[in-house]
């Protein structure tokens, strides 16, 4: 029976794909890319020559109705990402809704996603956490960094490098500059690092050295 499978890709090394997707990869009739020029690297480094179309937030509103009609007229689909698991913060989720909706079955596979081993990597409670992805840009921003400094869990984000020194410095603003934090960079790529301290000092090593790659913060929750 034809399906989606939503396929985790690597976050950085190539060699963290699994021997399933590229399996799955093969034998779906279309693959759907987030940017089909990043995926042709990861397409062409494992032979997979599967049909790629695009599928991203400026174009998923539009297609979803027709990509579900291909799967129930019995195509196999299959959706990645530039990098990590589709829908974490990536285009995904309108799909699956819209499947599950037509009764279609859904396979995600396990495998990448940068927050995981950033959480680990961080030192802090793991046991319980929320993922608030990325922070809104302008609206919204405030209020929802107020409710945060209540938040007793351990909080997870995503930030570019460009919005990093300005997150830091709201976080001294509104959770305080003694709150235990942890940055991850450029996960498990060759300039992977992670940083660990208080708001404070985070704040201090970012502005001496200029934030590169892609970052994710996982903040200490109010005691």
């Amino acid at each position: 029976m034809a399906k989606l499978f939503i396929i985790p890709t690597p976050i950085g090394n190539l060699e963290d794909f699994t021997f399933r997707a590229i399996r799955v990869l093969n034998e779906a009739d279309v693959v759907l890319a987030e940017d089909t020029r990043t995926s042709t690297k990861l397409m062409a480094h494992y032979q997979i020559k599967t049909p790629m179309r695009s599928h991203h937030m400026h174009n998923e509103h539009k297609t979803v109705k027709k990509l579900v009609d291909e799967i129930l007229s019995g195509k196999t689909l299959a959706l990645i990402s530039d990098a990590g698991t589709p829908a974490i913060s990536d285009p995904g989720f309108l799909l699956v809704r819209e499947c599950i909706q037509n009764d279609i079955e859904v396979d995600c596979l396990p495998g990448a996603t940068a927050f995981v081993p950033a959480l680990v990597n961080s030192g802090l409670a793991c046991e319980k956490f929320v993922f608030e992805g990325f922070l809104p840009q302008k609206k919204g921003r405030q209020k929802r960094l107020k409710a945060l400094s209540k938040e007793s869990k351990t909080m997870i984000f995503y930030e570019s490098p460009y919005r990093l020194k300005k997150t830091l410095e709201q976080f001294v603003e509104y959770m305080g500059g003694q709150r235990r934090v942890s940055v991850s960079r450029e996960i498990s790529k060759k300039f992977e690092e992670t940083i660990r301290g208080n708001c404070n000092e985070l704040l201090a090593h970012f502005i001496a050295n200029e934030p590169k790659g892609e970052f994710v913060i996982v903040l200490e929750g109010k005691k």
